[in-house]
């Protein structure tokens, strides 16, 4: 069974683990708080621009949708 990785939609996010099977539902809201959740990617390849190591990935990654750290600006 996979272990997900979910973050509350709230500042600042709270992440948490969660195993579930292939076939359930990804959560909308925390087991215990209700609060709203998105399941976050992780473990799979993460394309960086060139010159950026992966200790300088921002933690929420970086590309044109997602960057923090003003390379896509």
């Amino acid at each position: 069974m996979p272990t997900y990785v979910y973050e509350t939609i709230s500042s600042p996010p709270e992440r948490f683990e969660l195993r579930q099977k292939f076939d359930e539902p990804a959560l909308t809201a925390h087991p215990e708080t209700g609060e709203p959740v998105r399941r976050v990617m992780s473990g799979g390849l993460t394309m960086l621009p060139n010159g950026m190591k992966s200790a300088d990935a921002p933690e929420q990654g970086c590309g044109p949708s997602t960057c923090q750290c003003g390379r896509f600006d």
